[in-house]
């Protein structure tokens, strides 16, 4: 009975954290992003440098646990690093959820959005499990002979660092965000007339100036209980105001596009109706300058041949685009956005996306960047 349950554990242990793993692998870099936000909560900001790096071994570290448990090897070593690993995961999920720090902890990535409740819940569960399959450590066997283990294990590790590098170098395999090809960006930011909005719970610090009294309310007791009809009751310092209940909230709420002098260009470039090159360069401090001047080359050719609009998005500064621009000559138009919507549209610095009508048609990293012929040929000649 006990062995049936044992295998139970690493079954479900096993194929959640390679799940885990693989998903989370399928966009480091926005899992990086998340590190980065755990290391500004615990001021251990040095760390920035090697969020990546951190966030391709950690998803390569789940899938390995999670393969060897299944297989059964390395059994003993395996259990204490799990037990470790999910210790670490549940302390974390359980900052973020009782501090409020970081709402979403990125365990499955953007596939399945977690709160930090839920995310807190299921680290538990998987807690209670890993501590049994620890407790009962010496009951897991391998399936296969040592040799044959060692080569399985090689793999594994080969495939696990190596999806991570790929999706990194690439962008990722499947595309869970907002800005995906297909998308059409005007329509996943609207807000339907009958949307409910977000509720918040307002409280208010009174204080009676007749008996010197002072009490908290919030803004329904206060309505209810008719205490605003009393002069003597004055309402000192500024009101907190507390979510209680998520309303609607579009897939891209964030994205804000202006010029350098602050004037709103979000529908005029989103909505173009021909085709036109959106370059994504969020950082263009530590963006790819062989791919900037190669992409400025194809925007070129692609302006005097079909009259494709090309725009560069960042979040610097105007006087460090203007520099920017005049020491790459860039021909593209330049404007500016907050950095966390410019690190969701595309996983690369600089990336492309191609648009036409609002709609994605195609996205890449600039290391997959197609060439003027295929961009002609496959999209922009056939309109």
């Amino acid at each position: 009975m006990r062995k049936n349950l044992v295998w139970f554990c690493r079954i479900a242990v096993g194929l959640l954290f390679i799940f885990s793993g693989l998903i989370k692998a399928n966009d480091p870099l926005g899992f990086s992003y998340k590190l980065v936000e755990y290391f500004e909560v615990f001021h251990i900001t040095f760390l920035n440098g090697l969020a990546l790096a951190l966030a391709i071994f950690l998803c390569a570290l789940e899938m390995l646990f999670g393969f060897a448990l299944l297989i059964g090897a390395r059994g003993k070593q395996v259990a204490w690093g799990l037990l470790l690993l999910i210790i670490f995961f549940t302390f974390l999920t359980f900052y973020s959820a009782a501090f409020k720090v970081v709402q979403s902890c990125g365990c499955f990535g953007d596939a399945i959005p977690l709160t930090p409740w839920q995310s807190f819940s299921k680290d538990l569960v998987l807690l209670l499990l890993i501590v049994f399959i620890f407790l009962n450590r010496n009951l897991i066997q391998p399936l296969f002979k040592l040799k044959t283990e060692n080569v399985m294990l090689l793999l594994a590790a080969i495939f696990s660092f190596g999806i991570g590098i790929y999706t990194y170098d690439f962008l990722p395999v499947i595309d869970f965000l907002p800005y995906k090809v297909g998308a059409n960006l005007p329509e996943e930011m609207k807000i339907p007339e009958n949307a409910v909005p977000d509720e918040f719970e307002i409280t208010y610090n009174l204080h009676n100036k007749k008996t010197g009294d002072k009490r908290s309310i919030t803004n329904k007791e206060y309505l209810k209980s008719g205490i605003w009809k009393d002069n003597n009751w004055e309402i000192i310092g500024e009101p907190t105001s507390v979510l209680i209940k998520k309303g609607f909230s579009p897939k891209i709420a964030d994205l804000n596009i202006s010029d350098a002098q602050g004037n709103d260009y979000t529908k005029e470039l989103l909505g173009n109706p021909f085709y036109n090159l959106i370059v994504v360069a969020y950082n263009l401090g530590e963006t790819n300058s062989g791919a900037i001047n190669k992409i400025n080359a194809l925007s070129l050719n692609l302006t005097q041949n079909f009259n494709v609009r090309t725009v560069l998005l960042t979040s610097n500064s105007a006087q460090d685009a203007e520099a920017f621009s005049k020491a790459h000559k860039l021909f593209m138009e330049i404007f500016y956005a907050d950095g966390v919507p410019l690190k969701t549209m595309v996983r690369a610095n600089p990336g492309v996306l191609l648009m036409k009508n609002g709609t994605v048609v195609g996205k890449w990293h600039f290391h997959t960047l197609p060439g003027y012929d295929e961009l002609v040929d496959k999209y922009i000649g056939k309109q």
